[in-house]
């Protein structure tokens, strides 16, 4: 990529998208181009066509997805897997009809199956069931990281998908609700600094990689500017982290000295995860964040929102 060319980040607003135009504008990228759903609703086939054709992007970076922790998933299967394939099958088709140079699609390690040997290599997409809690969502990211995979083999684009780990840092989703684990844990962990104590789901003994945002984007242009092979690269940390440990280094951040109570009633989806990141270690990138120091930038992050 040059510093002038068109980039288009589909899902500027969400985690993993605005994390790579703040990159993207920091190293002088002048011609970075984003739309929000008013401009350009990415579910709608004529409307992504459309933008498309009048905006002609070089590099697109495919970030935008409906994404939402454990219970979110339970609840809204349909939503989580229709949703996606809806945007991923319009974006794609719209790079691939309007020339767009190459384009990097964000899967997810969750499309993983559940048991799969850790650390998780590549190669074991679609080699065992996965979690049934996010199954639909997981299944549409499948579907997309093959779409590339297809428009690659069939028509010779420079469609490349990369698989990242847990995501966490500036601009995420703290609703406990729906929200991943670790804004989850910082929004039922500062609510109860006022007294009593705090319940997180599960046991607490599953393993996980915890990846700041950044540390993604960066991770996103070395693969946009070094990688070009079909199939899907991971990008982790590969430093796996206990959930109980987590939630104390989380108690710390926001202030909690109350005990932490686990509902073992409660989910806790896929036993353990890491990824084996050799691939993209390979290419030159590291992550550069400590888990502690994005865990306190994430925690400041959540109180400009109460505010």
């Amino acid at each position: 990529m040059k510093k002038d060319s068109k980039i288009f980040v589909a899902g500027h607003k969400g985690l993993a998208g605005s994390a790579i135009v703040r990159v993207l504008k920091d190293r002088g990228f002048t011609n970075v181009l984003t739309a929000d759903r008013a401009r350009c609703d990415l579910e709608n086939t004529f409307k992504t066509l459309r933008f498309f054709n009048w905006e002609k992007p070089e590099f697109v970076f495919l970030c935008a997805a409906k994404v939402g922790g454990i219970l979110a998933n339970k609840n809204n299967p349909v939503d989580f897997m229709v949703r996606n394939l809806r945007i991923q099958t319009n974006v794609l088709e719209a790079a691939s009809k309007y020339g767009v140079e190459k384009l990097l699609f964000l899967g997810s390690a969750c499309a993983y199956p559940k048991h799969a040997e850790c650390p998780v290599k590549e190669s074991a997409l679609l080699t065992g069931p996965l979690e049934e809690s996010n199954e639909c969502y997981a299944l549409a990211k499948i579907s997309g990281v093959k779409l590339c995979d297809a428009y690659r083999a069939q028509y010779s684009r420079n469609f490349i998908s990369a698989m990242p780990t847990n995501l966490y840092g500036p601009g995420d989703h703290y609703d406990p609700r729906d929200s991943h684990v670790i804004p989850g844990m910082i929004r039922r962990l500062h609510n109860a600094r006022g007294g009593g104590y705090a319940t997180l789901w599960g046991t607490g003994k599953p393993t996980r990689e915890f990846l700041f945002s950044e540390d993604l984007a960066r991770a996103c242009l070395v693969l946009m500017e070094k990688y070009n092979s079909a199939g899907t690269i991971n990008v982790g940390t590969r430093e796996p982290v206990p959930l109980r440990g987590l939630a104390e280094l989380v108690a710390y951040t926001v202030g909690y000295k109350g005990p932490i109570l686990w509902d073992s009633s409660k989910p806790d989806g896929t036993p353990h995860r890491s990824l084996n990141s050799s691939k993209v270690f390979e290419l030159g990138w590291r992550p550069e964040m400590s888990l502690a120091c994005g865990l306190d930038i994430a925690y400041r992050d959540f109180l400009c929102q109460l505010r």
